[in-house]
């Protein structure tokens, strides 16, 4: 496979910070399908983002990734972390470094929110993918809100440093909201 992703798309695609971000303009990354992310079965309650950063090709939208600050606990300490959620990548550019751009302006940007650390909940086949994207994984059960509650969030919890002296803290971790 060559190494630009089409004859007529620059070689160097740039990821912007979108106006917004649609259910359409899901569909047009992931296409209709009623599980786009692979997590329905976790039955969980999401917030919607409020940053979205995307990359278009030939006017078509490839990739996104969504940003809110969230409030959390970390051994019983309330602070706030930048949530990461609905990184998406069309199934036909997979492979080709737009989750990395992506990725990286949003991040970009959450540098500039005030909070130290980023979280983002995977499912585990995408452990690997972020952490080459330098994202670590949280060991231990996470709580988050749920409308019935707390639960456990079933997925694999990571984090990234926003800055260079970020270090995790230890504790036990609880989301005081529902996910991103």
């Amino acid at each position: 496979m060559a190494d630009h992703l089409s004859p007529s798309s620059p070689s160097s695609p740039t990821a912007v910070h979108l106006a917004g971000y649609t259910k359409t303009d899901q569909s047009e990354i992931l296409g209709d399908g009623a599980d786009p992310f692979g997590v329905a079965d976790a039955g969980l309650t999401w917030l919607p983002k409020e940053d979205h950063f995307g990359i278009r090709l030939d006017g078509r939208l490839v990739a996104h990734a969504g940003l809110l600050r969230l409030p959390l606990s970390i051994g019983g300490a309330e602070t706030e972390v930048v949530g990461v959620g609905g990184v998406a990548v069309a199934p036909d550019l997979r492979g080709k470094g737009l989750a990395r751009l992506v990725v990286t302006a949003a991040l970009d940007h959450a540098r500039t929110m005030g909070p130290r650390h980023a979280l983002l909940f995977c499912r585990p086949p995408l452990v690997p993918l972020y952490r080459r994207l330098g994202w670590h994984p949280l060991e231990g059960d996470i709580q988050v809100e749920q409308p019935g509650g707390l639960t456990v969030m079933p997925l694999r919890t990571m984090w990234t440093p926003l800055h260079a002296d970020a270090d995790w803290p230890a504790g036990a971790v609880r989301l005081l909201s529902l996910p991103m």
